[in-house]
């Protein structure tokens, strides 16, 4: 049997059965989880899944939140050598519809109440859909309680799944991921076995991942490959202990209960960090204020040698030590980071500023580029290799290469096998072996990718001028009072930009300007100001990249308006069909 992340789980179980695999925050209290326990789990969930007639190759849907019963069936899908397939909680009935059918699923877990109505809104469009389970052990009259569900793993026996772990083959499919839909339907990432495992062991290798010591928190959607990546596979290959976190609103709290040792965020995660602790040194004044300004000068120094392979010495060695036992080191406590050996920044791009601030806190973000399709990662920065304002440099085993147009190829372990059910697709995106990623790049003399936009987002004005609108959206979000950056200019004349604002920098800029957050938005000295900040930005802009007008929404984008992704990605379509009046008022 090839390694996989199945193997691994039963090393652990045979190796350390008493270590904690997961904790779950239930009834107040954080509940340990063995990998003895865990093991089983996983095996009497492929037991009832064979017993439900789900055959090799068949799928097993998930829709939920971040529940040890979630990572339990996908991985027990898996064993039983069926196919795991997310969805993400927010996606409205007729998109769980279209998954679910897609990967003609034949068992579905859901969580709650909400996502049951969803199925059952749509159940007549899925006639390859039999049975449908939910997370908890109460009976629903249209679905198996997990309880239940479970005790129909007693009608197959241990050999009977011990001949399907056996068959497990590297190159057999282990799940499918649904790319998010930023400019279409959904398609069906397939992973290998193979697939996963090398990528969690290049991970493992490249950080220097404790085997059975770190820990994690599972707070972002599963149905995403990062956090699939982080809380299952990874976890597994090196016995993590993952924490799963109820809600988003528990993150704070949970960080700081845990103080775990690897930690995985999205920009958005950093940026509300990042707002909430300069909001909080705004307060600090007098000698606390400059003292808190010299440890930070003093951090920053320290990790720009650190970020190099290299260690300060002397007295910045000893200015650096005293600066962690006066500020810095309560700081990180306060956040949850005490015992945080490595974080990760991927999913979107973000702001160096915000790298280099957490980087002076004694809090490296090594920020990751991938996608779906290369199981997460395709280079990444490394404790001593780290460049901000860069993806990093390759992983092990992973080639980059730069197309004359600048699209990014990429080939490797990591790289999928194909489209679910799309060989026309499949066809256009892997060619000789190598992904054709979609987005654009190119490498600083050292070999650190630097991303430069994305190819089907390049934005053409009518002048014939090609403009990447991420860049130029980022640095408008780094304005203190923005939350969200659209940059319009497709066959325009010149580029513009929708604007949302941040609601407590807003209520914030109200206070001190005597007006409610009602009226700032209209207040000329807000305007003024944000055109201010949109001019310093268009300074460091090409004449074509510049932004000459600007208009702000009513409300910050969402996930449940359909115009963020679930990991917060611009679905610039959406956002564009939807402010259309807008757009062209700033035209007019």
């Amino acid at each position: 049997m090839p390694t996989t992340i199945l193997s691994r789980l039963h090393d652990h179980a045979r190796i350390r059965p008493g270590a904690v695999a997961y904790r779950e925050h239930r009834d107040g209290a954080w509940r340990d989880v063995t990998w003895g326990d865990y093991r089983e789990q996983v095996r009497r969930t492929a037991r009832a899944l064979i017993a439900l007639g789900v055959e090799p190759g068949q799928t097993v849907a998930i829709l939920g939140g971040n529940r040890p019963q979630w990572v339990v069936m996908a991985l027990g899908a898996m064993a039983c050598r069926a196919v795991a397939v997310g969805i993400y909680v927010t996606s409205s009935a007729e998109q769980v519809a279209y998954v679910a059918g897609h990967a003609e699923a034949r068992v579905l877990l859901v969580d709650g109440e909400e996502q049951l109505a969803k199925v059952e809104a749509v159940r007549r469009d899925l006639p390859a859909l039999e049975q449908v389970v939910t997370m908890d052990p109460s009976p629903a009259p249209t679905a198996l309680s997990w309880d239940g569900f479970l005790a129909r793993s007693q009608a197959v026996t241990e050999g009977e799944l011990d001949d399907r772990l056996a068959a497990v083959g590297g190159d057999d499919l282990a799940t499918l991921i649904y790319t998010s839909g930023t400019t279409g339907q959904p398609k069906g990432v397939m992973l290998s076995h193979r697939n996963l495992a090398a990528t969690a062991r290049l991970i493992v290798e490249s950080f220097d991942v404790r085997d059975g010591v770190e820990s994690t928190l599972s707070y972002l959607p599963l149905a995403h490959i990062a956090e699939q990546m982080a809380s299952i596979h990874l976890a597994v290959y090196a016995g993590c202990t993952v924490c799963f976190v109820p809600s988003p609103e528990r993150l704070p709290d949970a960080l700081r209960e845990i103080q775990p040792s690897v930690f995985f965020g999205v920009p958005r995660v950093w940026e509300r960090f990042h707002a909430a602790l300069l909001e909080r040194l705004a307060g600090v004044r007098g000698l606390k204020r400059k003292l808190a300004d010299w440890a930070l000068g003093i951090g920053r120094r320290g990790g720009e040698l650190r970020n190099r392979g290299r260690r300060p010495r002397g007295l910045l060695a000893l200015q650096g030590l005293l600066a962690d036992r006066l500020v810095l080191a309560k700081i990180r406590r306060r956040l949850g980071f005490s015992r945080m050996r490595f974080c990760v920044s991927g999913a979107a791009p973000i702001a160096a500023e915000i790298l280099d601030f957490f980087s002076a806190l004694g809090i490296t973000i090594y920020e990751v580029w991938g996608l779906s399709e290369s199981c997460g990662p395709g280079t990444w920065n490394q404790p001593g290799k780290t460049r901000f304002g860069t993806v990093g440099p390759p992983l092990p085993e992973v080639e980059v290469a730069i197309e004359d147009d600048g699209e990014i190829l990429l080939r490797g372990p990591n790289v999928f096998q194909g489209y679910f059910r799309d060989p026309e697709q499949t066809a256009a995106t892997l060619v000789d072996g190598w992904l054709r990623t979609g987005d654009l790049g190119r490498f600083d003399p050292d070999g650190y990718l630097i991303i430069t936009g994305r190819k089907k987002e390049i934005l053409i004005t009518s002048g014939g001028k090609n403009v990447a609108p991420s860049g130029i959206e980022s640095q408008l979000k780094r304005i203190e009072l923005v939350a969200d950056a659209v940059v319009i200019g497709d066959r325009r004349r010149f580029l513009s930009a929708l604007l949302s604002l941040e609601p407590e920098a807003l209520a914030r800029w109200a206070g001190e300007h005597g007006v409610t957050p009602a009226a700032a938005v209209a207040d000329r000295r807000l305007l003024a100001a944000l055109q201010a900040e949109i001019d310093r930005v268009n300074a460091r802009l090409s004449r074509v990249e510049q932004v000459r007008a600007f208009r702000l929404l009513p409300r910050p984008l969402t996930v449940e308006d359909g115009e963020l992704t679930p990991t917060l990605k611009l679905k610039r379509r959406v956002v564009e069909e939807r402010y259309a009046e807008l757009i062209e008022d700033l035209y007019r």
